[in-house]
């Protein structure tokens, strides 16, 4: 089954160059297109896309308000957010509110097409030139608040160790191997023993996505 692909933007031209380069793709589908807001809602709620391709500042009802609809009635659709706003306070604001990827505006087609594969298979993708940047911002915040740990009984959690749930709220402090291990009196064996075992139980592949991962699912609080 292709990837069904739902495209909101107001810009028309935009619209039609994301289709073609997404149609290029075998696995791809573009099922529909949405200029604003309620047009958005109402053809997600119809045909129930994978992957809402969402510009932030369509007209009517903005993007963050979609965003934060569609990821509450709709958790199964995955949305990307397609915007020009490269802040990371934004961004973080952003992928609180539910969004699976972040991306600028001026990608290249085969990121686009990377990323949204990306997130189809259930993983978090952030534009390369914000991705430090956040992850920068999620250290400090954490810093600044002493990020406090959260341990819920949900499946998505309960199968990550209390120790693993420690070398993941360092992660979000920014420290590397060397300090998680001074931290916790471990080796760095150790500790990159348990960084193998959370990017495997979590589906991710680097530090980045997992910080996004413990921030999106509350398994440490910044604010």
């Amino acid at each position: 089954m292709p990837i069904r692909v739902l495209i909101a933007d107001d810009h028309g031209l935009l619209r039609q160059g994301i289709r073609d380069v997404l149609e290029l793709e075998e696995d791809f589908a573009v099922i529909a297109e949405a200029g604003d807001g309620e047009e958005t809602l109402r053809k997600t709620a119809e045909l129930e896309p994978d992957i809402l391709l969402l510009d932030i500042n369509i007209p009517k009802i903005n993007g963050l308000e979609v965003l934060k609809r569609v990821t509450a009635s709709q958790p199964s659709i995955r949305v990307v957010v397609l915007t020009i706003q490269d802040d990371e306070n934004y961004v973080l604001e952003v992928i609180k509110s539910g969004a699976a990827g972040y991306l600028l505006k001026d990608i290249e087609p085969g990121m686009l097409v990377k990323a949204i594969r990306t997130v189809y298979e259930g993983k978090s993708y952030v534009y390369p030139t914000l991705a430090t940047r956040v992850f920068g911002e999620i250290s400090r915040k954490a810093e600044r608040k002493r990020a406090t740990l959260r341990i819920y009984g949900n499946k998505r959690e309960e199968h990550l160790t209390y120790r693993e749930i420690e070398v993941l709220q360092l992660i979000c402090q920014g420290m590397s191997n060397q300090e998680i291990a001074g931290k916790l009196f471990l080796s760095e064996k150790t500790v990159k023993n348990h960084l193998t075992n959370i990017f495997r139980k979590i589906n991710v592949n680097d530090r980045t996505q997992a910080a996004l991962y413990a921030l999106k699912q509350k398994i440490v609080a910044l604010d």
